[in-house]
């Protein structure tokens, strides 16, 4: 009874820490101090900007517009329209939403303002968002908000008194179209070869906590300067090589993509939760998280202001590793440390080892069988989360319109629960022994997610050889650890690997392995002192405390990737599991197979359901003349 109160509470504690950093900061009213940012003085402009969709050449584009250059003159920011031709690529794309290329001559107009500093002859800082919208959404969120929350930030910086150099705000046009607003500034414009650093907001939703997702390449400097505003930033800032390394592998583009590409530095924020606003008629203030505007702006004022203030702005250099801890605290460290800190894994693992053999007898093909099982958990994971996802729809790479694309923006949270309910239900039977659950089932349900897989989604090679390894292992009875020690220094082993790899192929990336590894080996040796026999409750004081510092950080990296991933990569979130399983494994029951097995099988039932459920609570709208494509 204490080993499952142990269990459970360690991983309870661990999700309710990881929901609580996942929370937005609470948004400042009007009464705000001037010097600092209020989401509620940001929302006054968001609600004019977002009454109605504003796309290039409407009415409400226009509208939009002069509004903006009213509000840059108030700031006493000398505002500058900047028009150039649109692209072949945005007139078709305005023409297939009903536009007229023809009314608005083919032309996007920026909005170009100077705070200007004490020394005018210093490259600048440049802040930037983009005023349009996508044809049938009010855009409060994509990308009102971001507007909004530049213009609060230069009344705040402007109220802490001259900067050091120029700040150039820049509000483009026509990024939903092509990018081209960006473009055209980058292309044509008196200040483009000014520009030192770049600071851009965005949105892909409309709320939950802004990720800081991209920087300029070289990011060292950057990274360093950011990490240090990001502390007065209201809840703290969240930010992390990963996503930097998993966005730059991506096609997607936002305006920072043009000055990235020309070799200037910065930062790129957006919010992505909420996604069912994304392009979507419900963008309105009414419906915009305050608490999210209240964090991307709070943000970026505060970067701002240290690259304004800064005696030179941020030089490229060697990529770093970096991440927060829950939003509040900033672990940094050069690529080369990785290794270091595998090296420190691998000592602290094999002490476990040695301890754990001297009080157990552990058996060394024990361990390997442990590494089976991860293997087995990871290659499991990835067939059952994507059987279980095609239910819900198509993957997004395959959506044969706009309409269903946004339509499965609308599912997501329904996804995610079904994912989470899926990798859940792996992750039990692991613990339980796929002896209890016999071979022959669970090759059944890899047999089943497959083959829904490859009808609904066609065949994919991923999915084709984690198949495979999962059906394998599946009816393979030999690959199960037999002792607590042995599956949990297989899965501290197996992680230690795939930091090994990482470290070579991406080291700004490898952090999702190594970090955990070593917290895991740390706990795993900190248990071979206390009681290495894992009897005593006392004993496995270290994997719980583990289980929830570790875990908790999980939960906060897992809920953005399926966010931003997870439509078409629902497997991620197995990875996900079988880190948290890294800190939990020595806390399962011993004799609670049945329980478990139950467990699992019960989750992946739900996971179904809530799957199946999603087509019915978001059902696909027939497509609409004139929208978008």
């Amino acid at each position: 009874m204490m080993r499952w109160a142990l269990f459970l509470g360690s991983l309870a504690v661990a999700l309710l820490i990881g929901v609580w950093a996942l929370q937005v900061p609470a948004p400042r009213d009007t009464r705000a101090p001037v010097s600092s940012f209020s989401a509620a003085r940001a929302m006054q402009d968001v609600e004019v900007i977002g009454v109605r969709p504003h796309p290039v050449g409407s009415a409400d584009h226009t509208r939009v517009r002069d509004h903006l250059f009213g509000q840059m003159s108030r700031l006493g920011l000398t505002p500058a329209l900047q028009a150039g031709a649109l692209s072949p690529e945005a007139v078709a794309r305005l023409t297939a939403w009903g536009g007229d290329p023809a009314a608005v001559a083919n032309q996007a107009v920026n909005l170009v303002g100077v705070l200007p500093g004490q020394d005018r002859t210093a490259p600048a800082v440049l802040l930037m968002a983009h005023y349009d919208s996508a044809w049938d959404s009010p855009g409060a969120a994509d990308d009102g908000a971001g507007v909004a929350a530049v213009l609060e930030a230069v009344r705040a910086i402007r109220a802490r008194g001259p900067a050091e150099r120029d700040l150039v705000v820049l509000l483009t046009d026509a990024e939903e179209l092509n990018l081209d607003g960006a473009r055209i500034f980058f292309s044509e414009h008196p200040l483009r070869d000014r520009i030192g650093a770049v600071v851009n907001l965005e949105a892909r939703g409309g709320g939950g906590r802004a990720l800081m997702f991209e920087t300029g390449r070289g990011n060292g400097e950057t990274i360093r300067l950011f990490t240090r505003a990001a502390s007065r930033a209201d809840g703290g800032a969240s930010s992390n090589a990963l996503s930097i390394f998993v966005y730059e592998s991506m096609p997607n583009g936002t305006d920072f993509t043009i000055p990235k590409n020309r070799g200037i530095g910065g930062v790129n924020f957006a919010f992505i939760g909420r996604p069912s606003q994304y392009h979507s008629p419900t963008a309105t203030p009414n419906n915009l998280d305050q608490g999210a505007v209240q964090h991307i702006g709070s943000q970026a004022l505060e970067t701002t202001d240290a690259l304004l203030r800064a005696p030179a702005l941020p030089a490229a250099g060697p990529n770093v590793v970096y991440g927060d801890y829950l939003g509040r605290v900033f672990i940094t460290h050069s690529t080369g440390l990785g290794w270091t800190l595998l090296a420190l894994t691998a000592a602290l693992g094999a002490f476990a080892a040695w301890g754990a053999r001297h009080a157990t007898r552990l058996p060394v093909a024990d361990v390997g069988r442990g590494m089976l099982s991860g293997v087995w958990l990871l290659a499991m994971g990835v067939v059952v989360t994507h059987g279980v996802r095609v239910l819900a729809g198509p993957l997004s790479a395959r959506a044969d319109s706009a309409g269903v694309y946004y339509t499965l923006l609308r599912r997501l949270p329904w996804m995610e629960t079904a994912t989470v309910l899926a990798v859940l239900a792996v992750a039990l039977a692991a613990l339980a022994g796929r002896a209890a659950l016999g071979s022959r089932l669970l090759a059944g349900v890899v047999l089943v997610a497959g083959a829904a897989s490859l009808l609904a989604g066609g065949l994919d090679p991923v999915i084709f050889v984690a198949g495979a390894v999962a059906l394998i292992l599946s009816l393979w009875s030999q690959a199960a650890p037999r002792t607590v020690w042995g599956g949990w220094l297989g899965l501290i082993a197996l992680v230690f690997l795939l930091g090994c790899a990482a470290q070579a192929a991406a080291p700004e990336a490898a952090l999702i392995f190594i970090w955990p590894g070593l917290l895991a080996a740390l706990a795993a040796a900190a248990c071979a002192v206390t009681g290495a026999r894992l009897e005593h409750p006392r004993s496995l004081a270290p994997a719980a405390i583990a289980t929830v510092l570790g875990g908790a950080w999980i939960v906060t990296l897992a809920h953005p990737v399926f966010l931003g991933v997870g439509m078409d990569l629902p497997g991620v979130l197995a990875l996900m599991g079988l880190l948290v399983l890294l800190f939990a494994r020595p806390l399962t029951p011993t004799h609670a197979k049945a329980t478990l097995a139950a467990g699992a099988a019960a989750c992946l039932i739900l996971a179904v359901g809530v799957s199946l459920t999603a087509r019915f609570a978001e059902p696909t709208p027939p497509p609409a003349a004139g929208g978008p494509t």
